[in-house]
């Protein structure tokens, strides 16, 4: 599954990109997500909250995985990585997920 992000997201993925921070993300790093179901439009962005890394919001509904599945495959495409090196580690049913990208 492939989820093209919006214009406005593309720049502030842009962002993250270049940011110390997030690129160690990539390079084999457990970190927390805050999922948000049923958003308007898919977006990953820096999350404020103290209990989350990044902010996650996709457009389909938490039934069967699909969320699951569409979280992964928009971290995959912030991070520029392939959705087979991130894996749930906790949080399956929950908003609050614990995700590892192989390094």
């Amino acid at each position: 599954m492939r989820i093209a992000p919006d214009v406005a997201n593309m720049q502030s993925l842009r962002r993250m990109r270049q940011d110390p921070a997030f690129s160690t993300l990539a390079d084999g790093r457990i970190f927390t997500v805050r999922v948000t179901p049923k958003a308007s439009r898919t977006a990953v962005v820096f999350c404020q909250d103290d209990r989350a890394d990044l902010a996650v919001r996709v457009t389909v509904e938490p039934e069967g995985g699909k969320a699951n599945k569409a979280v992964i495959a928009a971290l995959a495409g912030a991070l520029g990585v392939a959705t087979s090196r991130i894996t749930l580690i906790r949080g399956e049913t929950s908003r609050l997920k614990t995700f590892r990208v192989a390094g």
